[in-house]
């Protein structure tokens, strides 16, 4: 099953798992450099006693996107990913999905790096693909919005199109309340929307036009 994905699906899956165990390797230095951070720096003692500096870079904005906090954190990322990422990539096409997919995750880090910006403060590592992935659930519900998916808790199929208004209202509604603190809520809505844009773009629905 696994050699019957479309290539760029196949390749993030190898890749975040790959990432994940090398990250177990690294321990917190994966996260000292490679961790989305928010704008501005900290100095702090490292257990070895030595002086380190942490803060946000550019490149974060990807990188984070393949750490995971543990293995439920990756295992969850990665189903939704094998399970809905292939019919996308099979409508967009390899190298528009890895574009849109990439665009979902910076989405949802600068959504995040705006948030504890203006929001909530704090300091502190932002990591995983949930950006990519609800940018993938956003395009499933748009493509196929009549396809049945299961909301955890509730064991009823419903429409995809339900599915992500349902998820977006509760991701909004922690948000906004601070339920479920320690997930991203808005990083999670950020990737959704970049990937609304992107495929408004790509249709020639804003003032920008695609070339070509």
């Amino acid at each position: 099953m696994f050699s019957q994905l479309p290539p760029v699906i196949r390749a993030l899956l190898i890749a975040n798992v790959g990432i994940y165990l090398l990250q177990m390797l690294l321990g917190e230095t994966a996260l000292l450099d490679f961790a989305l951070w928010p704008i501005g720096e900290r100095t702090g003692t490292a257990p070895d006693g030595s002086t380190i500096t942490v803060g946000f870079q550019l490149w974060q904005v990807l990188t984070y996107g393949f750490l995971h906090s543990g293995p439920t954190h990756l295992l969850m990322n990665m189903l939704a990913l094998f399970m809905l990422g292939g019919p996308i990539e099979r409508v967009l096409g390899g190298r528009h999905f890895l574009i849109y997919y990439v665009v979902c995750i910076v989405g949802a880090a600068v959504a995040q790096l705006l948030t504890i910006e203006y929001f909530t403060g704090g300091f502190y590592p932002t990591v995983g693909a949930s950006g990519g992935v609800f940018g993938v659930l956003f395009a499933f519900a748009l493509f196929f919005p009549r396809e049945q998916l299961i909301l955890f808790p509730i064991p009823i199929p419903i429409p995809a199109w339900l599915f992500v208004t349902l998820y977006g209202a509760a991701e909004l509604l922690f948000g906004v309340t601070g339920t479920l603190a320690g997930i991203a809520h808005f990083a999670h809505l950020g990737g959704m929307l970049a990937g609304f844009v992107l495929l408004q773009y790509w249709r020639g629905r804003l003032p920008w036009k695609p070339r070509g």
